[in-house]
């Protein structure tokens, strides 16, 4: 169960979650090894040199650490960390969840029934207008829209949803406000609703960093829809993590005629859900809405338990591993059935090869070579 955890805790997490080649899969198995971050970070040398790296890992120093937790602290942000109450359960219950998270103005709202609409940067005069009245009648009916203050649909959203709550996700860190002429928008949400970001307090958004924040989007909300989106855009890989994460998927239907409506008019035609108004979403969602509230999200405290007698069994499989990897990702699981190795030994070795940079482990158990 989740609980409260000290203020050493916290920063060993965050120390973590801060380390060369520690993702969220990564975070999630060595916490779940050994029990807690400090364990952890003190045992990843050890880990490095036997997934095949000469160099030690760079792990920042808790000055480092100790000046982000102070600049979120003068920005008037806060830290929650995975495994404490007040992350949000939704966020816990992914695999793997995001290590932390910092969060500008109401955190109580990450824990509120959630409803992400997403579409294109430059969307049409009738896709704005409506996102913008969609989002205020959800908010009407008790959801907070999550979007990502994007141009566009995403700005849209948010204008319709401020005066009952909405929520920016952000590619950057929680300070990085982009595009800048969203600056009011980012102050007036960040005083009514709630900033958050994966990213660390300072870090200007590049492009590897938004499909994290497309993740989070639709990790937070029961369902995602899309408003405006052509083929090729990163509303349609929310809209997939979305359904991956078992999350509803909606699509607003337009005219073959406009481009940006290749995207919503796929997804329809594979099964989203068709949305002409609020009451297709209410329809499909108000039976969901419970969904993370009152949950507990899981603590991370419990290890798998000391796995130094299973370190002959780990060296032999890594190699056998490593050989198996290529740069098209494949499942944890296949891994697992190809080499007949109990899969705590496997992922194991799968950690030690993405802490010394050979293995890239992702959402979703996929694994693929560096």
């Amino acid at each position: 169960m989740a609980g409260e955890l000290s203020d050493g805790q916290r920063r060993d997490r965050l120390r973590l979650a801060r380390t060369e080649n520690v993702g969220p899969v990564a975070f999630a198995q060595l916490l779940a090894r050994f029990g807690d971050a400090r364990a952890a970070l003190a045992a990843l040398p050890d880990l490095v040199r036997r997934g095949g790296r000469a160099g030690p890992p760079r792990i920042p120093a808790e000055a480092e650490i100790d000046a982000e937790i102070e600049a979120g602290r003068r920005l008037g942000a806060r830290l929650i960390v995975v495994g404490e109450a007040a992350f949000p359960a939704r966020l816990a219950a992914l695999d793997p969840p995001p290590p932390t998270l910092w969060c500008k103005g109401r955190p109580e709202l990450l824990h509120a029934p959630s409803v992400a609409v997403v579409g294109a940067r430059i969307a049409s005069a009738v896709g704005q207008r409506f996102a913008r009245g969609l989002a205020a009648e959800l908010g009407g009916h008790g959801y907070v829209v999550v979007s990502g203050l994007a141009r566009g649909v995403d700005a849209a959203a948010h204008q319709g949803a401020l005066t009952a709550g909405t929520i920016a996700v952000l590619g950057g860190g929680v300070d990085d406000v982009y595009p800048p002429e969203h600056r009011d928008l980012y102050a007036r949400i960040a005083e009514a609703g709630c900033v958050v970001s994966e990213s660390p307090v300072g870090h200007r958004a590049q492009a590897r960093d938004f499909p994290r924040r497309n993740r989070i989007i639709s990790g937070l909300s029961l369902g995602v829809v899309v408003v405006e989106a052509e083929l090729r855009s990163g509303s349609l890989i929310t809209a997939r993590l979305a359904a991956e994460q078992g999350r509803e998927v909606f699509a607003v239907p337009g005219s073959p005629l406009d481009p940006r409506a290749r995207g919503g008019n796929d997804l329809i035609r594979n099964g989203a859900h068709l949305c002409e108004g609020v009451e297709d979403v209410l329809r499909e969602l108000n039976g969901l809405r419970r969904l993370g509230e009152g949950d507990e999200a899981p603590s991370l405290r419990a290890g798998d338990g000391d796995l130094a007698t299973d370190e002959a069994d780990i060296d032999r499989l890594r190699e056998q591993i490593a050989a198996l990897l290529s740069p098209s990702p494949a499942p944890r699981d296949e891994l697992v059935r190809l080499t007949g190795a109990p899969a705590r030994l496997v992922h194991a070795a799968l950690v030690e090869l993405a802490l010394a940079g050979r293995a890239e482990l992702s959402p979703g158990g996929l694994v693929s070579s560096c």
